[in-house]
């Protein structure tokens, strides 16, 4: 914006105080929304609103001003309704005329005035009575193209809404997304709850978190990286069904997939293990899909993927042996299946133990193929420290990750509720914090106490939300999806 039109901005908005006029007054008057003036008035033509004079009263933001002399159109948009405003020079006292020549796009106004329909049948207000609801002393972006700098649109996402109709649509499904999985979930008899956000110790995740300060108990606190050893002290407390929509928070980089603030539906069934949670999974993101598009048929980066036909599960060793040729169970060290991986012609990498190198395998050679929904069961028991080891082979852990169009949807476990089993697997997890793993969990003596009075046999899942908002609007990154996302510091 030119510093002469920010300047002639402000001089409107002097003149108005000049004039006794409040430029942002505290009350707007009566008025009815936008759409139900088009729900009640689109189907009527010019003839029958001559013959049937109504004089309504609206409220929105100019988004465009048309002048013709002795006459305005102005077009107005209120959460996402428009309707065109007239203004005749003819028809209005003309110290109100004037005052509507002054309006600037983005203003906010209330009109009053019949309705009738122009000569290319555009449904019209015309406008009897003028109030200023709030003065824009900045104009919009351009209609129709927007913000040109991406960095721009995330940065100032009230302009993007404003001129960016998918980053409304994309806003719009996201509430959809979140009602839908709510509603899945309540029908099933879980409960909704909440934990805390701020913790003295995290855990239920392999992540590095945020850590701050309580001044008054002198005491370090975490961002909660995940709330699942909270959720499952709950089912030791008899809530048998519980879940949350929480915001976690790991410290860690920026892709397309990540951003360090995120959503996660995570929950909790006693008596249940993760076959049960493999049929949970699928069911939410079916009647997910329903609720939103009204099928389960959908396309991202124009591959069409059906979220309602029954979801194959692959174990992952078995996936790792198709990609790469490498049986990962038939090298059962670090040191010969880095030979197995360098015999296939693949780079071992720097992987320090043999579970994180068939992870790595996995997630280079395997991952980016799963387009079609999958489920990818049976991980290494070294990642999944809160899980019970399978019953098929004690190196590996029941646990699924679900799997669309290339990214991990969902994460479930049986959960591991032998205590001392649980102890154990900790105390390896900090021994290896001990030795730098950043993202190893800690020691959680609380957690452990409380399965010492018993956690039935559980299964937990978690759901990344903003993934499944980005599959449900066919959006390439994590950006489009959340409203404000994180962003590097401007001027970097």
């Amino acid at each position: 914006m030119s510093e002469r039109e920010r300047e002639s901005r402000r001089e409107r908005l002097a003149r108005l105080r000049a004039a006794g006029i409040d430029p942002y007054p505290a009350r707007v008057g009566p008025r009815e929304p936008i759409a139900a003036v088009r729900g009640r008035h689109d189907g009527h033509d010019a003839a029958w609103l001559e013959a049937h004079p109504e004089r309504v009263a609206v409220a929105g933001r100019i988004l465009a001003v048309r002048t013709f002399g002795k006459l305005l159109f102005f077009s107005l948009v209120e959460n996402g309704a428009s309707l065109q405003a007239s203004a005749r020079a003819k028809e209005m006292d003309p110290a109100v005329f004037d005052f509507a020549r002054s309006l600037d796009v983005g203003d906010f106004v209330r009109v009053e005035g019949p309705v009738w329909r122009t000569r290319t049948g555009e449904l019209t207000l015309d406008v009897r009575g003028l109030d200023l609801l709030a003065k824009s002393l900045r104009p919009l972006p351009e209609k129709w193209h927007g913000l040109a700098d991406v960095e721009l649109r995330f940065r100032r996402r009230y302009l993007d809404l404003l001129v960016n109709e998918d980053a409304r649509r994309i806003a719009l499904v996201r509430s959809r997304t979140v009602a839908a999985l709510r509603a899945a979930l309540d029908a099933r008899g879980f409960i909704e709850v909440e934990t805390p956000v701020l913790q003295p110790l995290y855990g239920g995740a392999s992540a590095r978190p945020f850590a701050t300060h309580h001044a008054l108990y002198d005491q370090k606190l975490y961002l909660r990286i995940s709330d699942e050893l909270y959720l499952k002290r709950l089912v030791v407390g008899g809530l048998d069904r519980v879940y949350e929509m929480a915001h976690n928070f790991r410290n860690e980089g920026v892709s397309k997939k990540h951003n360090p603030e995120f959503t996660m539906m995570e929950c909790y069934q006693a008596y249940a293990d993760y076959r049960d949670m493999m049929e949970l999974v699928q069911a939410l993101l079916r009647e997910t899909a329903e609720r939103v598009h009204g099928t389960t048929r959908i396309e991202y980066r124009g591959e069409k993927i059906d979220l309602g036909l029954p979801w194959p599960r692959v174990s992952l060793c078995d996936a790792v042996a198709e990609a790469t040729g490498v049986d990962v169970l038939a090298a059962p060290d670090l040191g010969s299946l880095r030979e197995a991986v360098r015999g296939r012609g693949l780079d071992p990498g720097d992987a320090p133990t043999w579970a994180t190198l068939v992870d790595a395998l996995f997630s280079a050679h395997v991952e980016p193929r799963l387009v079609q929904p999958t489920l990818i069961v049976d991980y290494p028991r070294e990642l999944s420290p809160l899980a019970k080891r399978s019953l098929a082979d004690a190196r590996l852990a029941e646990r699924f990750e679900a799997f669309v169009a290339g990214m991990e949807i969902g994460n479930a476990f049986s959960e591991l509720n032998d205590p001392d089993d649980q102890r154990e697997r900790l105390l390896e997890q900090a021994q290896a914090h001990a030795r730098g793993d950043e993202e190893a969990h800690p020691l959680d003596e609380d957690y452990l106490l409380a399965l010492e009075y018993g956690l039935p046999p559980t299964g937990g899942l978690g759901v990344g939300v903003d993934r499944v908002v980005m599959l449900l609007t066919d959006a390439p990154h994590i950006r489009e999806v959340l409203l404000f996302p994180h962003l590097r510091p401007e001027g970097d």
